[in-house]
C-alpha cells in the first residue's frame, strides 16, 4: 500500500469510533427528555437527508479541494453537532448537523482510495476500510454504551461539570473531543495529486450533471447490480442497527447500555466476513457473493424468533464471579454470523462500484450517487420502521417484514445479474 493508506484507515477508525457512540449517546439523550419510541428512527432520518438533498452537490465538493482537507472539515462539523447537542439544542436537529459533515465526509473517504491506489488493491484496500470501519462499530458502540452506564451516571452526580448535566452530556462530550482527533489526523493525509475541475461555481448545472451520473451507473450492466445491492443492503444494515437494541431489549430484556455490546458483535462478524472477502474474492469474481445476500436476508428472518423463552430460566454460563445467560451466550454467534455474511456480501460489491464508477464518472461523482441510492433506502425503511413502530407491531415481526424483503430483493438481483451476463461478458468490465 502507498504512504498515506494507513493514516486515512487511521482517520477513518476514529472518525467512524465517534459515528458509533454517536447514535448510542444521541438515543440517551432522547430518554432523558422523555421521547416516544417511534422519535428514534427520526433521528437517523434528520441524520440521513443531508445525504439525499446534498448528493448533487458532495461529489463536486469533494473533487474540488484536496479530500483530505474535505474529511478535515466534515469531521469538524460533526463535533459542532455534539456540541450543540451539550448545550441542549433537540438531538434531531443538532444530528442533521452531524449528518451534513458525513454527507460531505463519505464521497472524500472512498473517493480517495481511486486517487491513491490501483484497480488491483481495491478489494484489499476496502478490506481494510470496512474491517477498520467495522472494529471503529464494536469499540465505537460499546463505548457508547459505557459511557451511558451506571457507572458513568454516577460520576456525572458527583463531578459537578458545567454544561454535563447526564450520562448522555458526558458521552457527548467524549464524542466530540474524539471527531476533533480524527480531524487532526485528517490533517496529516498526504497530497494525492489528483486533481479535478472546480464544478462548485456552476450550482444550475451540478443537479443536471448528477441527473446524468445516476442514469449512466443504473444503466450500466455491471453498476447497476453492484448499486442495486449495496443499496439495499445499506439500507437494511442501518435500519437493522436500531432494530437490533430494539431487538435486545424486547426478546432478550437489555438495557441499553448492554444492547450496545450486542450491536458490537454483529460489527465483529463484519470484520470477519470482510477479511474472508479479501482474500479468497478477486474483483473480477465479485459477483459470486450475490446469494449471500440473500442468506443473509434469511439470516435476520430466522434472528426474530430468537428470544429468552427458548430456554428454561436460570440456565447459564457460571465461572467464577462470571455469569451469563445462556440465551445471550448463543445470541453472540447468530449477531457474528449474520455481520459475517454482510461484510463478505458488502466488500467485494462495494469494490466493483468503486471500480466501475471511477471508469464511468468521477470518482467523487460516483460515489454521490452511491450514497444518493443508499441513504434514500435509508429514508424509505427507517420510516416504514417509524409508522410499524407507531403502530405498535411487535419487533419480531419488524424484523420478518425487514428480513423478508431483504431477501426477495436480493433474489431478484441475482436474477437480473444472471441476465445481464447473458448479455455482456461483466467479468471483463472489472479488468
Amino acid at each position: 500500500m502507498k504512504k498515506g493508506f494507513y493514516t486515512i484507515i487511521a482517520a477513518q477508525f476514529i472518525s467512524s469510533l465517534a459515528d458509533n457512540a454517536l447514535l448510542i449517546a444521541a438515543i440517551a439523550l432522547l430518554t432523558v427528555i422523555r421521547s416516544p419510541a417511534w422519535i428514534t428512527p427520526l433521528l437517523q432520518i434528520f441524520f440521513t437527508v443531508s445525504y439525499v438533498l446534498l448528493a448533487p452537490f458532495v461529489g463536486a465538493f469533494a473533487d474540488a479541494l484536496q479530500k483530505r482537507h474535505v474529511m478535515f472539515v466534515s469531521n469538524a462539523l460533526k463535533a459542532g453537532g455534539c456540541l450543540m447537542m451539550i448545550c441542549g439544542v433537540h438531538p434531531m436537529l443538532a444530528y442533521a448537523v452531524v449528518g451534513f459533515g458525513a454527507a460531505a465526509y463519505s464521497p472524500a473517504k472512498y473517493g480517495i482510495l481511486t486517487e491513491l491506489l490501483p484497480p488491483d488493491k481495491l478489494v484489499q484496500a476496502n478490506a481494510w476500510l470496512e474491517s477498520a470501519t467495522v472494529l471503529s462499530t464494536i469499540v465505537g458502540t460499546m463505548l457508547g454504551g459505557a459511557l451511558i452506564s451506571n457507572y458513568a451516571v454516577h460520576y456525572v452526580s458527583h463531578a459537578h461539570l458545567p454544561l454535563i448535566h447526564s450520562a448522555a452530556d458526558l458521552a457527548m462530550l467524549a464524542v466530540m473531543i474524539t471527531y476533533a482527533i480524527a480531524a487532526a489526523l485528517n490533517v496529516g493525509i498526504p497530497d494525492t495529486g489528483a486533481r479535478y475541475p472546480n464544478r462548485l461555481t456552476e450550482p444550475g448545472k451540478l443537479i443536471g450533471d448528477f441527473a446524468n451520473c445516476f442514469n449512466v451507473l443504473w444503466a450500466d450492466k455491471l453498476a447497476q447490480i453492484a448499486l442495486w445491492v449495496t443499496t439495499l443492503m445499506w439500507g437494511g444494515a442501518v435500519t437493522l442497527q436500531l432494530l437490533v437494541l430494539k431487538w435486545a431489549d424486547a426478546n432478550l430484556g437489555l438495557t441499553l447500555s448492554k444492547a450496545a455490546v450486542m450491536q458490537g458483535v454483529t460489527g465483529l462478524g463484519i470484520a470477519v466476513g470482510a477479511t474472508a472477502a479479501a482474500a479468497w474474492i478477486p474483483l473480477r469474481s465479485s459477483l459470486r457473493v450475490l446469494p449471500v445476500g440473500i442468506i443473509t436476508g434469511a439470516v435476520a428472518i430466522a434472528m426474530a424468533f430468537y428470544n429468552k423463552n427458548l430456554f428454561p430460566p436460570g440456565l447459564g454460563f457460571h465461572i467464577g464471579p462470571l455469569s451469563m445467560p445462556i440465551y445471550i451466550l448463543l445470541a453472540y454467534p447468530m449477531m457474528i454470523l449474520l455481520g459475517a455474511l454482510s461484510g463478505f456480501f458488502i466488500v467485494p460489491m462495494n469494490a466493483v462500484l468503486q471500480h466501475r464508477g471511477a471508469t464511468l464518472l468521477s470518482a467523487g461523482h460516483s460515489i454521490a450517487v452511491q450514497n444518493f441510492n443508499q441513504n434514500l433506502a435509508v429514508l424509505l425503511m427507517l420510516g416504514l420502521y417509524a409508522l410499524l413502530l407507531t403502530a405498535k407491531m411487535p419487533v419480531q415481526w419488524i424484523i420478518v417484514v425487514f428480513g423478508t424483503f431483504i431477501t426477495f430483493m436480493m433474489w431478484l438481483a441475482k436474477r437480473r445479474s444472471d441476465a445481464n451476463a447473458r448479455q455482456v461478458d461483466l467479468r471483463a468490465l472489472v479488468e
